[in-house]
């Protein structure tokens, strides 16, 4: 037979469209600088007027079954790790023949988190995982490490998609670790393992035999300069939960995030510490946050943020000095850089605070990104504490809105937020006036409940500490 020729081609890794040519912009979807170099088999001709298999009317091998018939009670249909943090992402375990992918920067702990999971799943089931990454002897090393129970774990080395979907067949394992899929290779496509064609199709193959015996699939992927999952888009869409490991890798904490979920929120996020002996579950992420407050320095509040469900206490801490440039440095650290500005606009016209001489940085402790309007009133004080010079209670908590009129407007979940500041000690609490309205102050004991209307208000506050 004759062998394909091989040809280059230029694939959007957004949308998957395809181009004999590079283009700086995609046709498809517009994105630009998407294109990237892929080299696949092009057909001869004798192959390409084959003449293709004829279907016969009315024949099938598919065998539907009854949706009544069909089993949806959790212990059928889910898989409890042990691993509570990584539970509460996925929306109370791993769905049976679920895939899900697993993103994150080199080195922040994706392969031993799974190590981790697998050890705990082993404990009842049978653990298949296939490294194409690490030798097996590797891989033995870091379990000893972790502590890993090793009886129900089956290892192999690994790369051709083919030979790993044959043994996921034969075996049938409780659960399949893929580490990772850039590593992977499908034998009939002629191009190099980490690109396009070869992620976009074994992707599939996996979802394919996850689906077929449903067997739940964890993917590694590796991220690119943006931070986004290398390799196509498409890969994302065809998956059905997608994982975001995060942190800085000089600080111990770990922020496991869902962007995709077909089975559960996206809006919990699990807590994690980087030790020497794996990551450990972090319970009572606002007791951490707030370790090693300076107490009595001005600029710094505590904030109340809403991780899905879970309420979360950080430190908010803002630096307002006068600068020596014509034009004032503007820094953010963890919180939008724009809503700072707008802040400071706020800050200036509706509370009579001259920022325009000052350079302003604001960070947000423990690596958190606050994104939430809730938290614009704690970071509005935290600044005008800096440029006062005066200190904010270090029991007081803020939590409300900004509007663009220097008013401070409701929040929702604010007895959620309000019961976890209780529990870790604060004594008072400043709160948009029109949220009192709503809740009764008898339910906080020891609690003292400060309702302002506007920033002026809210500032004012401290100053009267």
């Amino acid at each position: 037979m004759p062998k394909d020729k091989l040809k280059t081609i230029y694939v959007c890794n957004q949308c998957g469209e395809t181009s004999p040519r590079w283009m700086g912009r995609c046709p498809s979807c517009g994105a630009w600088n998407t294109m990237t170099e892929d080299v696949v088999a092009e057909p001869t001709k004798s192959s390409s007027r084959a003449a293709a298999p004829v279907r016969v009317t009315g024949q099938t091998s598919l065998t539907p079954q009854k949706l009544k018939n069909i089993s949806t009670t959790e212990e059928k249909s889910r898989i409890v790790t042990g691993i509570s943090e990584l539970d509460r992402v996925l929306g109370g375990g791993i769905v049976i023949g679920s895939v899900t992918l697993i993103g994150g920067e080199p080195g922040i702990g994706k392969s031993t988190i799974l190590l981790q999971l697998c050890g705990e799943v082993s404990k009842t089931k049978n653990v298949l995982y296939v490294t194409g990454e690490e030798s097996v002897r590797q891989i033995k090393l870091r379990a000893v490490r972790l502590n890993v129970p090793e009886d129900n774990i089956s290892l192999v080395a690994e790369s051709d998609v083919d030979e790993i979907c044959g043994l996921i067949e034969s075996m049938k394992p409780d659960l399949v670790v893929i580490d990772s899929i850039q590593t992977m290779r499908c034998t009939d496509i002629s191009s190099s393992a980490g690109t396009v064609s070869q992620v976009k199709e074994s992707s599939a193959r996996f979802l394919n035999v996850a689906k077929t015996l449903e067997i739940p699939t964890f993917i590694v992927g590796h991220v690119n300069k943006d931070g986004a999952i290398a390799g196509p888009k498409v890969m994302e869409h065809i998956v059905d939960t997608v994982l975001y490991f995060e942190g800085d890798k000089t600080l111990p904490y770990r922020v496991l995030r869902a962007v995709k979920n077909r089975y559960g929120s996206t809006n919990e996020i699990g807590m994690f510490d980087m030790t020497g002996r794996g990551l450990a579950q972090i319970e009572n992420p606002s007791q951490v946050m707030l370790e090693g407050r300076p107490l009595g320095i001005s600029g710094t509040c505590v904030a109340c943020v809403m991780e899905g469900t879970r309420p979360v206490l950080s430190e908010v801490q803002a630096l307002a000095t006068k600068t020596s440039f014509p034009s004032p440095r503007r820094t953010a650290s963890g919180f939008d850089y724009n809503r700072m500005y707008l802040l400071l606009a706020v800050l200036e016209k509706r509370a009579g605070y001259n920022f325009s001489s000052q350079d302003v940085y604001v960070n947000i402790i423990g690596g958190l990104k606050l994104d939430e309007t809730a938290c614009d009133l704690p970071v509005c004080i935290a600044m005008a504490s800096s440029f006062l010079d005066l200190p904010v209670g270090e029991k007081t908590i803020a939590i409300g809105e900004v509007g663009l009129g220097g008013e401070v407007r409701s929040v929702t979940h604010l007895e959620t937020r309000l019961r976890e500041a209780q529990r870790v000690g604060f004594d008072t609490a400043i709160v948009p006036r029109h949220n009192l309205k709503m809740i009764d102050p008898a339910q906080f004991p020891g609690l003292k409940l400060v309702g302002v209307s506007y920033l002026r208000e809210a500032i004012n506050t401290i100053k009267l500490k």
